[in-house]
C-alpha cells in the first residue's frame, strides 16, 4: 500500500470514528515522546509545563493543541503569558522573568511533523542559535521566535518552511544578524514578516520586495540607512508597514502611490528632512494610522492635502517641526474625519495658538496629546464635549486662567497631565465628581489650590498623583488616605505645615516615588506597622528634604527586614534630625542615593554605612560629623559623588579614595579639618568634574598629575545631558537630580539641573605651597579654578590662557610673584578675577575683560595699569620719601621737571633731524620706508 492510499485510508477512518460518535482520537505515542524529550531539555523555573507527565494524554496537555480528527501535535505555544504590558519594577514584571523558559530546544521537535503554529516568545534561551531543523518542519504556517534570546546569523533552512504565512523573529537582545535575504525566496507566501530590532546592515541583498503576498512587514530598529527603498512600491499587497527606528534620511517621490491598501505607516524615529508634503502621503486614502514622530529636521506644516485622509484613526507628528497654528490643524483634520479620529498626539511640535471650541468636533477621539508646545490662554468649556478621551496631556504649554468644571464631565478620562502651565483659580470636588476611571493626574508647576473637603472620598483610585508647588495645604490632605493603588506620590512645595498621620508612616515604603519635600512638614519619625504579607517589592524613591522634621531616624533606618531593604534612593536632607547616625545600614542593600545633609547629625559615621556596596551618591554635608573616614567605605566601587563637605572630620584624605572610586564624579571635602597631603592617587579619578577641598589644613605641593583628570579637559559637552540624574522615571514625568553646593565666583550657589556640566577646582584655605602646576593649563574645560589664601611660590602659569572656558579665578593671598601673563587677556569667559595680596609686579595685560575687573581684583601687589591708577610700569606703589617728605603741596610747579623735558626734546629732535639734513642718501631711504608704511596702511584700511 502506498503512502498517499494509507493516508487517505486514516483520513476516512478518522472521519467515520468522529460521526459514528468517537469523535475524540488522543495523542500518539511518537509525539507524546518528542514533547516529553522537548521538556527535558527545558528549564521551567515556573513549572508551566507541569501537566507534560509520562502516560498522559498530550493532546490535554497545557501549551498543546491537537487535531481532533487525527491527533496529530498541530500547535505548540509556549509563548510567556506575562509577555505583554509590563512595567519593570512591578510584580507583573516579576513574574515575566520567572515564567521564562531557557535551556535547548531539542531536535525530537522534528517529529511532530504535522506541526502548523510554533510559538516560543518571550522566554530566553541565552544567546543559542536558531536550531536549523526547524526548517524540517515543513507544515509551519505559523513561526515566532520572537524575544526569545536566540543569537546568531538567521539559518537559511528556514527558507525550507514554503507553507508558512507569518514569521516573527524580532526584539532578540543578543541581535539576531543576516548575511544573505536569498532564503526568503523559498517564502512565497508569507504574509507576516517581522524582522525588526536586528541586525540587517550586513544583508548584500534584498529579497524581501519579491513577497508579493506581505499584508504585514515590521522592519524597525534595523539600522537601515540612505534613501527609503523605491522598491517597497512593489509590495502592493500591504495594509501595515513599519520602518521607525532606522537612519533613513529621505524618501524617493511617488514611493508610496501604489499602497492603495495601506492602513498603517510608521516612519518614527528615522533621520527625515524636508517638509511632509514631499513624503506623499496625500493619495493614501485607506490610511487610518500615520507615525512620523521623533524625525527632529523634518518640517511642517500639515499639508492641506490631508483633508483627503477621511479613513484617518490615528496621527502621530510629536517632535516634527510643524510650526503651525493649532487652529489650522484641526481645520484640515476635521474636514472629513472629525468623526474618525481617534488619536491626535502633537507634542513638541511647535504648535501655537489657542483651544478653541474646534475641538468638540472630534466626538470619537480618545488621545489628545499637546504638550510641550506655545499653546496659550484658557481651557474651552468645549473639552468636556469629549466623551471618548481617555488620555489628555495639555503639559508644558502656556495655558492659563482656571480649570473649567466640564472637565469633570469627561468619564472615561484616565491620564489628565495639566502640568507646567501657568493656570491658576480653585479645584474642587466637582471638577472630579464623574472622573470614576481617573488613574493618572498631574497638576504640578501650576498655582492651582485644591480646596476639598476634609471627608472628601474621590470616585477615582489614583495609582499617580503629581501636585508639585500646587496648594494643599496647611492641613495634610487627608483624602490620600482612600487612595489605595497610589504607588506614585508628590505633592512637594505645596504650602503643607502639619505634621505626618500615623496612617501615612505607614505607607511610605509601598510607594514607587514619594516625594513630599519643601514643606512645613513637623514631627517625628515614628515607629512602623509590619507591612503586609506579599508587598509588591518596588523601587521606591522617597523625598523628605527641606520640612522641619526632627528628633532620631533610628526607626527609619532601623525598622527590620521587609521594608527598607528595596529603597533605591533617600533623602532627607535640609531637617533637624538630631543625634547618631543609626548603624542599621545592612538593612538597605540596594541603597543607590543617600542624602542626609543639612541635618544636625553628630557623632562619628557607622562602619555599618559601609555595606551600601551599591551606593552611588553620599550626600552628609553640613552636619556636626566627626571622626575618620571609615576603612569601610572602600566598599562604594560604584560611587559618583561625595560630599562630606561642612563637618569636623579629621585625618588625612585616603589613598583609597582614588585607588577604588574610579567612578567618582563630584569630591567634596571642604570646610572640615584634614591634613596631610592631597593623594597623588586622586589623579586616578579620570571622570572627576569636581574637585573641592577648600578650608582644611592641608599641605605640601599641588600634584602635577592634575592633567589626568580628562573630563575637567574636555569642552564637549554635546553627548551629555545637563543634570546629573539617576533615575529618571519617565512613566511618571518624575526626575531624581543629584544637587552640591559650591563656591563659584566667590559665592555659595546650589546646582541640579546644570550640575552635569560644571568643572571646578577648589583648594583654597589651606596650607598649600610650592609652585602652581602648570599641568593645570591643560584642563581646558575647567570653568572655576581657586587657589587663594594658600603659600604658592613662582608665577602664574605662562599658558593661564589655554583655560578657554574658565569664569572664575582666584589666585588671592599667595606669594606669587613675577607678571601677569599676557595669555591671560584671551580668557573671554573670565567674569570673575582676583589676584590680590601677592608679590606681582608689572604692567596689567590690557584686553577688554582684564580692564573691565575692579581695582581692588589687584590690589596689593606691585601692578600698574588699569584699572588700578595710573603708575609707573616699575612700581606701582609711590615710593618713600627716605627724609619722610613724602606728601607734597600739589599747587608747586616743579620748574626742573619742565626743564628737563625741553632740554631733552631739543636733544632728541636734532639728533633725529641733523643726519638726515647732511646725509642725502638716508633721506632717500627713509622717505621710502615712509612710503611703503603708508601702502600697508592703506591695504589694512580697504579690507575693512
Amino acid at each position: 500500500m502506498s503512502v498517499s492510499v494509507a493516508l487517505v485510508f486514516l483520513e476516512l477512518f478518522a472521519i467515520s470514528s468522529f460521526c459514528s460518535g468517537n469523535s475524540y482520537v488522543g495523542c500518539t505515542d511518537s509525539e507524546r515522546e518528542a514533547l516529553l524529550k522537548l521538556k527535558q531539555d527545558l528549564k521551567d523555573p515556573s513549572n508551566r509545563l507541569g501537566s507534560w507527565v509520562v502516560d498522559g494524554d498530550c493532546c490535554k496537555w497545557a501549551e498543546v493543541v491537537c487535531s481532533n480528527l487525527t491527533g496529530h501535535v498541530l500547535q505548540l505555544s509556549l509563548r510567556n503569558p506575562f509577555r505583554n504590558d509590563l512595567r519593570y519594577a512591578t510584580t507583573e514584571y516579576e513574574d515575566y522573568m520567572r515564567s521564562m523558559l531557557s535551556g535547548n530546544v531539542n531536535p525530537s521537535l522534528v517529529d511532530l511533523k504535522h506541526l502548523t503554529h510554533l510559538d516560543l516568545s518571550g522566554n530566553d534561551f541565552q544567546g543559542i542559535r536558531i536550531p536549523k531543523y526547524l526548517g524540517s518542519l515543513k507544515n509551519l504556517r505559523y513561526l515566532n521566535l520572537s524575544g526569545a534570546e536566540f543569537a546568531g546569523i538567521i539559518p537559511h533552512q528556514l527558507g525550507n518552511l514554503s507553507n508558512l504565512r507569518c514569521l516573527d523573529l524580532s526584539w532578540s537582545e543578543y541581535a539576531l544578524q543576516v548575511h544573505s535575504f536569498s532564503w526568503l525566496s523559498g517564502l512565497s507566501l508569507l504574509e507576516h514578516l517581522d524582522l525588526s530590532q536586528m541586525n540587517l546592515n550586513k544583508a548584500s541583498d534584498c529579497w524581501v520586495f519579491g513577497l508579493r503576498h506581505l499584508v504585514i512587514m515590521d522592519l524597525s530598529y534595523n539600522q537601515f540607512e540612505g534613501q527609503i527603498p523605491n522598491r517597497l512600491g512593489n509590495l502592493t499587497s500591504l495594509r501595515h508597514l513599519d520602518l521607525s527606528a532606522n537612519k533613513f534620511n529621505s524618501t524617493t517621490a511617488g514611493w508610496l502611490s501604489k499602497f492603495n491598501h495601506l492602513e498603517f505607516l510608521s516612519l518614527s524615529s528615522n533621520g527625515l528632512q524636508g517638509t511632509i508634503s514631499s513624503i506623499g502621503l496625500e493619495n493614501l486614502t485607506s490610511i487610518k494610522t500615520i507615525d512620523l514622530s521623533l524625525n527632529f529636521e523634518l518640517g511642517g506644516p500639515i499639508p492641506t492635502s490631508f483633508v483627503r485622509l477621511c479613513e484617518l484613526t490615528s496621527i502621530d507628528v510629536s517632535d516634527v517641526k510643524l510650526s503651525q497654528d493649532l487652529s489650522q490643524v484641526l481645520d484640515i483634520l476635521s474636514a472629513c474625519g472629525a468623526s474618525a479620529l481617534e488619536s491626535l498626539v502633537l507634542s513638541s511640535s511647535q504648535i501655537s495658538g489657542h483651544l478653541t471650541s474646534q475641538l468638540g468636533q472630534f466626538k470619537s477621539l480618545r488621545t489628545l496629546s499637546l504638550d510641550d508646545n506655545c499653546i496659550s490662554g484658557p481651557l474651552p468649556p468645549a473639552l468636556g464635549d469629549l466623551s471618548s478621551l481617555t488620555r489628555l496631556d495639555l503639559s508644558r504649554n502656556m495655558l492659563n486662567g482656571s480649570i473649567p468644571l466640564s472637565l469633570g464631565k469627561i468619564s472615561h478620562l484616565e491620564y489628565l497631565d495639566l502640568s507646567n502651565n501657568k493656570m491658576n483659580g480653585t479645584l474642587s470636588e466637582i471638577h472630579f465628581v464623574n472622573l470614576t476611571k481617573l488613574t493618572w493626574f498631574s497638576a504640578s508647576g501650576n498655582s492651582l489650590i485644591l480646596q476639598v473637603n476634609p471627608y472628601w472620598v474621590p470616585p477615582f483610585q489614583l495609582k499617580t498623583l503629581l501636585l508639585m508647588s500646587c496648594h494643599l495645604g496647611p492641613q495634610f490632605p487627608s483624602w490620600l488616605h482612600s487612595q489605595k493603588n497610589l504607588s506614585v506620590l508628590d505633592i512637594s512645595n505645596a504650602r503643607i505645615s502639619d505634621t505626618i498621620p500615623r496612617w501615612f508612616w505607614n505607607s511610605i515604603f509601598q510607594y514607587e516615588y514619594l516625594n513630599i519635600s519643601s514643606n512645613q512638614i513637623y514631627g517625628e519619625i515614628p515607629d512602623f506597622d509590619p507591612l503586609p504579607p506579599h508587598t509588591p517589592a518596588l523601587r521606591p524613591i522617597l523625598d523628605l528634604s527641606n520640612n522641619s522634621l526632627s528628633g532620631s531616624m533610628i526607626h527609619f533606618i532601623c525598622n527590620g527586614e521587609n521594608k527598607s531593604h528595596s529603597i533605591y534612593f533617600q533623602k532627607v536632607s535640609k531637617n533637624n534630625f538630631s543625634g547618631d547616625i543609626p548603624d542599621c545600614w545592612m538593612n538597605w542593600p540596594n541603597l543607590h542615593v543617600l542624602n542626609l545633609g543639612n541635618n544636625n547629625f553628630s557623632g562619628s559615621l557607622p562602619i555599618s554605612m559601609g555595606t551600601l556596596s551599591s551606593l552611588l551618591s553620599l550626600n552628609l554635608r553640613n552636619n556636626r560629623l566627626s571622626g575618620l573616614i571609615p576603612e569601610s567605605f572602600k566598599n562604594f566601587s560604584n560611587l559618583e559623588v561625595l560630599n562630606l563637605g561642612d563637618n569636623e572630620f579629621v585625618g588625612k584624605i585616603p589613598t583609597w579614595m582614588g585607588e577604588g572610586f574610579t567612578s567618582l564624579l563630584i569630591l567634596i571635602l571642604r570646610s572640615n579639618k584634614f591634613d596631610g597631603f592631597l593623594p597623588i592617587q586622586l589623579c586616578r579619578l579620570t571622570s572627576l568634574q569636581i574637585l573641592d577641598v577648600a578650608n582644611n589644613s592641608l599641605s605640601g605641593t599641588m600634584p602635577g598629575c592634575v592633567n589626568n583628570f580628562s573630563a575637567m579637559a574636555t569642552i564637549d559637552s554635546s553627548h551629555q545631558s545637563n543634570a546629573m540624574s539617576y533615575f529618571e522615571v519617565t512613566a511618571y514625568d518624575c526626575e531624581v537630580l543629584e544637587d552640591a553646593s559650591i563656591v563659584m565666583k566667590g559665592s555659595m550657589v546650589e546646582y541640579n539641573s546644570i550640575l552635569n556640566l560644571v568643572r571646578i577646582i577648589d583648594v583654597s584655605k589651606n596650607n598649600f605651597s610650592g609652585e602652581i602646576p602648570m599641568e593645570l593649563t591643560y584642563l581646558r574645560g575647567l570653568q572655576s579654578l581657586n587657589l587663594s589664601h594658600n603659600i604658592f611660590t613662582g608665577q602664574i602659569p605662562e599658558n593661564i590662557g589655554n583655560l578657554i572656558s574658565i569664569e572664575s579665578l582666584d589666585f588671592s593671598t599667595n606669594q606669587l610673584s613675577s607678571k601677569i601673563s599676557q595669555s591671560m587677556s584671551s580668557l573671554s569667559f573670565l567674569n570673575h578675577l582676583n589676584v590680590s595680596n601677592n608679590l606681582l609686579t608689572g604692567k596689567i595685560p590690557s584686553s577688554t575683560q582684564l580692564q573691565s575687573f575692579d581695582a581692588s581684583c589687584f590690589v596689593g601687589n606691585n601692578l600698574c595699569g588699569p584699572p588700578l591708577p595710573n603708575c609707573t610700569e616699575n612700581n606701582a606703589r609711590a615710593p618713600e620719601d627716605p627724609n619722610g617728605n613724602a606728601e607734597q603741596d600739589e599747587d608747586e610747579v616743579d620748574w626742573l621737571l619742565y626743564v628737563s623735558i625741553a632740554v631733552g626734546f631739543v636733544v632728541g629732535f636734532w639728533c633725529f633731524i641733523g643726519p638726515l639734513l647732511l646725509n642725502r642718501g638716508w633721506r632717500y631711504k627713509y622717505c621710502r620706508f615712509l612710503d611703503g608704511c603708508m601702502d600697508r596702511f592703506g591695504c589694512f584700511v580697504s579690507k575693512f
